[in-house]
């Protein structure tokens, strides 16, 4: 089984964007030692679908990946990719100058600590300059949030970004074409492993906060962890269905 596991932030506020650390140490420790292949996006998607292989990125570039998870990380040697909003970049994660009371308000990590993440080996992808909802902009806002973040990360870092990821998961037809146009691969919020026919510009992914619990991560590719994927995409699928109906 492939797949993408995603977090947001290392902090113990048990928000929806958060794992604390034991429970980030615990995941990190065991695919160091499981025979479950740990590897980028770009070469994940060259494993054959029915071999088990992870990739694992951060959304958002929250300064505890530095501080943190990319220490656990680096000392066992498994590769990571962080989706930087780059209009953020050493501010916080209050997009549109907006708290979330939902979610904690924490600062992002500057220019200077992704060019250090970056020379250690993370790699790092764009997402966005300023988090919008891609499928409710203009055309040019368009283009300045999907080009514009690609050109901000290559000025400061030397270097394009191979990988994107959708603000929210949220994405049209032209925002697909956008993040095609610069990036080789981009993620999406879809919950699904990586199929046969997965799409290099449409990945779906696995949000690590479902993974928490002792036993889950570590049920990896097993019927009972596939089954449970479906139980929570059914569970998602509908929530989507009566939130865009007015039902919730």
């Amino acid at each position: 089984m492939r797949a993408i596991l995603t977090y947001h932030s290392i902090d113990p506020s048990g928000s929806v964007i958060s794992v604390d650390e034991s429970t980030f140490r615990r995941h990190a420790e065991w695919l160091a030692a499981s025979l479950t292949r740990v590897v980028g996006i770009a070469e994940l998607l060259e494993l054959p679908p029915e071999e088990d292989g992870v990739s694992l990125v951060f959304d958002d570039a929250f300064e505890n990946l530095a501080s943190v998870g990319w220490p656990i990380l680096r000392d066992l040697g498994l590769p990571a990719t962080v989706f930087v909003v780059t209009g953020h970049v050493g501010g916080s994660n209050a997009w549109g100058g907006r708290d979330d009371p939902t979610i904690p308000t924490l600062p992002l990590m500057s220019w200077d600590s992704i060019g250090r993440l970056a020379e250690e080996g993370l790699e790092i992808g764009s997402h966005t300059r300023l988090h919008p909802h891609l499928d409710e902009v203009d055309d040019a806002r368009l283009e300045d949030e999907v080009a514009g973040a690609a050109a901000d990360i290559e000025k400061q870092l030397g270097s394009r970004a191979a990988g994107f990821a959708y603000p929210y998961g949220d994405l049209d037809d032209r925002a697909v074409a956008a993040a095609g146009s610069v990036h080789e691969w981009a993620c999406t919020a879809d919950l699904d492993t990586l199929g046969a026919g997965a799409m290099p510009l449409r990945l779906p992914r696995l949000d690590a906060f479902y993974y928490r619990r002792p036993g889950q991560l570590e049920a990896w590719g097993t019927t009972t962890f596939r089954a449970r994927l479906s139980v929570r995409r059914a569970a998602r699928d509908a929530r989507r269905w009566a939130v865009g109906r007015g039902l919730a």
